[in-house]
């Protein structure tokens, strides 16, 4: 893709935004608050999502450290 069509396709992407939220109808003062509060609600997804898989990634590689590091000491003390 050259960059002349991504920009288009990013432009028709925008249209048909306005048209599905019917941002098109409103003043152009409206239009600031409502994509500023857009804009704020999906930071703070992606905020959110960072924060919490990071910690369950974190809390389940933990499980399985301590999982497969019992598994090890079991069999080494079954041995002997």
């Amino acid at each position: 893709m050259d960059v002349k069509s991504t920009k288009n396709f990013v432009f028709w992407l925008f249209c048909q935004f306005e048209l599905i939220t019917c941002s098109y109808l409103m003043e152009p003062w409206e239009k600031v608050l409502f994509y500023s509060f857009n804009i704020c609600m999906v930071g703070m997804l992606f905020y959110t999502t960072y924060v919490c898989v990071a910690a369950h990634v974190g809390t389940a590689l933990q499980f399985l450290w301590n999982l497969l590091g019992n598994q090890q000491e079991n069999a080494v003390s079954v041995v002997k």
